[in-house]
C-alpha cells in the first residue's frame, strides 16, 4: 500500500463530507438521542464505503451506460429531502417544555435504519461526492487506485462514529427543549436548501 496516497485518500473521504448535511443531521440527533448510534454510523459508513469503491473501479462505465440515473437521482432524492424537512419542522413547532433527549419518543430501529439508508441512498450529493468526485480523482494514480480507496473509505468510518459518538458530549445543551427545536428546524432547512440545490434553484 501506498502510504501518501493513502493520506490522500483519508484527506479528500474527510473533507467532502465534514459539512453539514442530510446525512450528517440525522447521524447528529440519533447521537444526541444515544439511540441506535452504532447502527447508524455503521450503515452509513459501509455505504460509503461501497460507493466509494463503484466510483474507484466503475466510473466511466456508469456514465457511459445510465446516462438516465442522474435526472432520477436528482428529482428522487429532493422529493425526499422535502418531506423529510417538513417532518423535522412539524417537530420542532410541537415540542414542548417537557422534551428531553431522554424523553423524545424513540424510533424503531427498523424504521431508523430505513431512514439513515434513504437519507444516504437517495441524495444524489452522495454519489457526486464518492462515485464521481473521489472516483475521479483517483484516475490521477494509476495502479495506485486502491490506497486512495482504503484512504477515503477510512475517512468515512472515522468521521460518522466521530459525529455518532461525539454528539454525546452535547447533551447537556440539548436537555433545554429550546435546543432541541432549533435542532429541529436546522435539520429542516437543511434538507430543504439540498433539494433546492438538487432542482436547479441554486
Amino acid at each position: 500500500m501506498n502510504f501518501s496516497i493513502y493520506g490522500t485518500g483519508l484527506m479528500m473521504g474527510l473533507s467532502l463530507i465534514v459539512a453539514i448535511g442530510a446525512q450528517n443531521a440525522f447521524i447528529l440527533r440519533q447521537g444526541l438521542r444515544n439511540e441506535h448510534v452504532f447502527a447508524v454510523c455503521f450503515a452509513c459508513a459501509l455505504s460509503d464505503a461501497a460507493l466509494i469503491v463503484l466510483g474507484v473501479t466503475s466510473l466511466q462505465q456508469i456514465a457511459r451506460f445510465m446516462p438516465w440515473l442522474d435526472p432520477v437521482m436528482r428529482y428522487g432524492g429532493a422529493v425526499f429531502l422535502v418531506w423529510y424537512g417538513a417532518r423535522s419542522f412539524y417537530s420542532a413547532l410541537r415540542s414542548s417544555a417537557a422534551l428531553t433527549a431522554a424523553e423524545a419518543k424513540p424510533s424503531s430501529f427498523r424504521q431508523t435504519l430505513a431512514t439513515c439508508l434513504a437519507l444516504t441512498w437517495l441524495n444524489p450529493h452522495v454519489y457526486l461526492d464518492t462515485v464521481v468526485l473521489l472516483g475521479t480523482i483517483s484516475t490521477r494514480y494509476p495502479g495506485e487506485q486502491a490506497s486512495f480507496a482504503a484512504g477515503a473509505v477510512t475517512g468515512s468510518f472515522l468521521f460518522f462514529f466521530s459525529l455518532g459518538y461525539g454528539a454525546k458530549r452535547l447533551r447537556p445543551i440539548f436537555s433545554k427543549p429550546s435546543s432541541w427545536r432549533m435542532l429541529e428546524t436546522l435539520v429542516a432547512f437543511t434538507m430543504w436548501i439540498i433539494a433546492f440545490k438538487l432542482l436547479g434553484g441554486l
